[in-house]
């Protein structure tokens, strides 16, 4: 039995015990958002941080201007058969979305459930899947490699912060500060998705974002409509007019110079995702809808995964109470943001919104931006040896290799170290469409979690003991 296999099954044995310290790390209420939860929070990163210390791991907790940042570093072997071994930086974090509506969650949130479904048995609970799950995976697939070797297979050092779900806000300012101790040779991260539960998957892309408020003001004070109703401007008319045009019938959008950089996919990948078989029916059945919207005359993984988007996420203004009120808004507002592709520039997207708004503003009225957000889109190779053993470890766990999929989100902190630390990403994550992220109920498949757990085991042994 080589060193791998006795790992593999080391964490079939320990499966219980795994799975019951993952449930102890749900318990903690570790909401980022809400500052109630700030000592929850500090007990979480100080339960990684004491898991990691059992590993052998120099773990610490460094404080930040909000919540606390675990770090622990373990030098691994020198060398394996006389070659140097890789350096891994492994990133997740510890903190959570707010559980809210509670009436809507079948358990309490932060009481994990174990429950039947299709595929064995699951976890309902705050942070099942997004992101202690996958936090858990590759600390379970360490403890595995420690049980039997005494240490790590590879120079390992752990980065796991707790504002992930505020905007990571006080994230990039400590990676500047400590850009030296972080260093490594690549960063693993499991915040992603399967193509589905018996195909695995290592994310390729990510859609950037730019995300902003525009205000539309006119009359000094707001108006009776009897009175000023066909002789005053009208500024929640005049928002949404302008805001209609952002695409055209063909669903493109209309923001001057919004296509500058951006790339067609290759004929591969779009064969590749072609034989994947994506039911776009079923996937818009599922939450209510029947027709696909989008760019016409592209495929539906395409537009999801390749295509930027503009989307209106909040619009108000007036009177927005019970019963009526005949009033003529002094001022309206919207939320609009876009998902950018890799080559897209966000301030140049931020540039011609303002001049595509700035177009349409009717006499009397004055407009007003906030950007809230800027994050380019990215590309994340995969032809490294340390990607290239990750799909060779995952073709050996599934028996069938791994997709090379898109991912229709953003992940800051792959950019922020890419260009503070200068580190590629390989992203390789377990949940399913159908976890329910950041929603009431989220869930996280146990077969997932026990595969996954193996998949990072066998990462680790393709890295340091080719067998």
């Amino acid at each position: 039995m080589t060193m791998t296999e006795r790992v593999l099954a080391r964490i079939d044995t320990n499966f219980e015990d795994d799975r019951d310290r993952w449930l102890a790390w749900l318990r903690i209420p570790s909401i980022s958002a809400q500052p109630p939860h700030a000592g929850d929070c500090r007990a979480a990163a100080a339960w990684a941080c004491g898991q990691l210390a059992e590993l052998g791991f120099a773990a610490s907790l460094r404080e930040t201007a909000g919540h606390p940042v675990v770090v622990a570093r373990h030098p691994g072997p020198e060398q394996v058969a006389g070659e140097a071994v890789p350096h891994l930086l492994y990133y997740g974090h510890y903190d959570v979305q707010p559980p809210d509506p509670l009436a809507l969650w079948t358990s309490p949130p932060f009481e994990p459930a174990i429950v039947d479904g299709p595929h064995g048995k699951r976890v309902y609970a705050r942070g099942a899947v997004d992101d202690k799950g996958q936090v858990s995976m590759w600390l379970n697939a360490f403890r595995a490699w420690h049980a039997e070797t005494g240490t790590m297979p590879v120079k390992i050092t752990v980065l796991i912060e707790g504002e992930e779900e505020i905007g990571s806000v006080n994230l990039e300012a400590f990676l500047a500060a400590n850009a030296a101790e972080l260093r490594a040779d690549i960063a693993v991260i499991s915040d992603t998705g399967m193509w589905d539960i018996d195909t695995p998957a290592i994310t390729t892309s990510l859609r950037g974002l730019v995300y902003t408020e525009v205000t539309l003001k006119a009359a000094r004070r707001d108006l009776h409509s009897g009175i000023f109703g066909g002789s005053a401007l009208n500024p929640i008319n005049a928002l949404t007019k302008a805001l209609g045009q952002l695409k055209d019938d063909a669903g493109l959008i209309q923001v001057p110079g919004f296509y500058d950089g951006v790339r067609d996919i290759s004929s591969k990948q779009s064969n590749q995702w072609a034989s994947l078989g994506f039911d776009e029916a079923a996937f818009l059945a599922g939450i209510g809808l029947s027709v696909p919207a989008g760019e016409a005359g592209r495929s539906a993984l395409e537009r999801l995964w390749a295509r930027p988007t503009a989307d209106i996420n909040g619009i108000w203004g007036g009177y927005m109470g019970v019963g009526s009120k005949t009033v003529i808004a002094s001022e309206a507002s919207a939320k609009v943001s876009f998902r950018l592709v890799p080559g897209q520039d966000p301030a140049a997207v931020v540039a011609g919104f303002k001049a595509f708004m700035q177009a349409r503003v009717p006499p009397d009225a004055t407009l007003e931006f906030q950007v809230f957000g800027q994050g380019r889109g990215l590309e994340v190779p995969v032809d490294g040896p340390v990607a290239r053993a990750a799909q060779q470890a995952l073709a050996d766990e599934y028996g069938k290799p791994a997709i090379l999929m898109g991912c229709g989100g953003s992940i800051p902190v792959v950019e922020s170290l890419h260009h503070l630390l200068a580190l590629d990403s390989l992203l390789i994550g377990f949940g399913l469409n159908g976890d329910q992220v950041h929603s009431p109920n989220e869930k996280f498949e146990m077969r997932c979690f026990q595969r996954g757990t193996r998949s990072h085991a066998r990462l680790l042994g393709k890295l340091a003991r080719p067998e």
